[in-house]
């Protein structure tokens, strides 16, 4: 029998290796198992490789309007495969980064296959050989994988997946068809776009980002649709086949009629789904619900010692969640308080302009039975935004019409990302649209555009308009 820990953490992505290294700060001999790189999906095919290939097709974009700004040049390019090479080093300096802090902070890194067995036992299968480990608890983050639709046709060439559009060798595809037009597909369609290639989405609901609020969807369906893309909602995808010029047909129907798009590639964007598949010993199980693993209000499963965060469980598929349900499900173990509020989780996008929202819409909060009252404010009448070129976009509170708190927020703007963090605060916090107003943001930046999003709540903001009565 190999050494007993306190925690073995099953997968190293922003929850797993988050939870290790604190378990190991609250004094638990920890352990973390990983069959693939340190970081998990996120860093090494979701959230970091998007946004560093984000980041250079943004610049590409906005590099097209310098002429705007008054600075001249000749012979706008890019390098597919710099660009590539950039998002693999950024890739790697992080994973290394958290490799160095797994070890400082004396976790032990496990490289191979975890299987969970009874009487809180692990065998791993590393390098065809295969042991058994002992341990008090175990905190499952093996995260998600992206669903594969039944659809004929779907496991063709350049039928692909993000994690293998990512890893895709070679150049962007001269047209990227895109089916689904949730967070990933809009990302994925946004980076093709501003890298000139073609691109067309088929959404199966009413309208894209359809867990956004919906004033949201329809300005980004706008941007988008501005740029170039095409946008096809209420359309299901029928068959992918071949075409003859060796790219790919799809067929879907739109409007009750059958229509037919070519590509040379097709991205299947749909959802993620728990990845849990030969996590247990035959014989051995947790409850589950539906496709994931089903915990109580401290992550713990239905067998005491066994804990589940990420996308593994029910719930938001993000990055900074998984990593704030793994620090509260440590914490518990360890019978203490958690230090994190993990009802109020921002969800963000990064296309152009950027989407943040916290809390709350408008139309939860009325269908929750709250009076509520809004304020808003055009980013167009920010001069940051303005001087920098920005494009249409808005900031948005909703507050409780009787106590005036903070319920949400819905940002649509340049850095609305790094800005969204205030009203989470806030949220938090209990405070009022007046206690965060009170605070002086420093001119000219973006921020400024929040004071008078909360200033219009009360009607007072400053660089409005009066509302006409």
């Amino acid at each position: 029998m190999e050494e007993r820990f306190n925690l073995i953490v099953i997968g190293s992505g922003p929850g797993g290796y988050v939870a290790a290294i604190k378990a190991a700060k609250l004094g638990m001999k920890t352990a973390l198992i990983e069959n693939g790189e340190i970081g998990g999906t996120c860093l090494n095919r979701g959230c970091i490789p998007t946004k560093t290939l984000m980041h250079s097709s943004h610049l590409y974009y906005e590099a097209q309007g310098f002429m705007d700004a008054g600075i001249c040049f000749t012979g706008l390019s890019y390098d597919y495969d710099k660009i590539k090479d950039r998002k693999d080093e950024v890739v790697n300096k992080i994973r290394q980064g958290i490799v160095a802090l797994l070890e400082a902070n004396g976790v032990a890194i496990l490289h191979g296959t975890a299987m969970i067995k009874k009487n809180h036992r692990i065998l791993l299968k590393s390098f065809e050989k295969v042991k058994e480990l002992e341990t008090e608890k175990i905190l499952i983050a093996t995260g998600s994988k992206p669903v594969i639709p039944n659809i004929e046709g779907a496991h063709l060439n350049n039928v692909v997946t993000s994690d293998e559009l990512l890893s895709r060798s070679g150049g962007p595809y001269q047209k990227l068809l895109v089916i689904g037009g949730g967070v990933i597909g809009i990302e994925f369609a946004t980076i093709f776009r501003e890298l000139g290639c073609e691109v067309e989405i088929i959404e199966a609901l009413d309208r894209i980002l359809p867990n956004m609020d919906k004033e949201i969807s329809q300005s980004i369906s706008m941007s988008l649709k501005k740029k170039g893309i095409m946008i096809h909602t209420k359309a299901k995808v029928v068959k992918i086949s071949e075409a003859i010029d060796n790219g790919l047909c799809c067929e879907y129907e739109e409007k009750d009629t059958l229509k037919n798009t070519a590509a040379e590639g097709i991205l299947l964007a749909i959802g993620r789904r728990a990845n849990t598949k030969d996590l247990f010993e035959e014989g051995f199980s947790l409850e589950m619900e539906g496709p994931n693993i089903k915990v109580n209000s401290d992550f713990e499963t239905n067998e005491p010692g066994i804990y589940a965060i990420g996308d593994v469980t029910k719930g938001k598929q993000l990055a900074h969640a998984a990593s704030a349900q793994g620090i509260v499900a440590v914490e518990r173990m360890a019978n203490k308080e958690p230090s994190i509020d993990i009802n109020v989780i921002p969800s963000c996008i990064y296309t152009v302009p950027e989407v943040a929202v916290v809390g709350m819409s408008e139309e939860e909060a009325m269908y929750n039975g709250y009076s509520v009252k809004v304020g808003k404010y055009p980013m167009l009448g920010n001069s940051k935004t303005i001087l920098s070129m920005g494009e249409r976009g808005y900031i948005k509170v909703i507050c409780d019409a009787t106590t005036d708190r903070i319920l949400g927020a819905s940002l649509l703007c340049d850095r609305a990302t790094d800005m969204v963090s205030e009203f989470a605060t806030a949220i938090v916090g209990g405070m009022t649209f007046k206690d965060l107003a009170s605070v002086i943001r420093p001119h000219p930046t973006y921020s400024e555009a929040i004071t008078e999003a909360l200033e219009d709540v009360a009607g007072m903001a400053i660089h409005l308009m009066p509302k006409k009565r």
